[in-house]
């Protein structure tokens, strides 16, 4: 049986603003999904739900 080590975790990154909202309109144009969009950038569809959000207080759509 091989050894079920654990993963190691993914060095920290840190994205430019205007990143972040490059990955966002994408997602908001709707032609892929959250999900997608996260594979294809090789991020994690937890921090685009989290920038996505960001984006709807920062445009006033919700509250925080």
């Amino acid at each position: 049986m091989a050894s079920m080590g654990k993963k190691k975790p993914r060095p920290r990154r840190s994205f430019t603003l205007e990143f972040k909202a490059e990955i966002v309109e994408l997602c908001r144009r709707g032609d892929r999904s959250v999900g997608q969009v996260a594979k294809d950038f090789d991020l994690t569809e937890t921090a685009v739900r989290l920038w996505l959000g960001h984006a709807e207080v920062d445009a006033g759509e919700r509250t925080a």
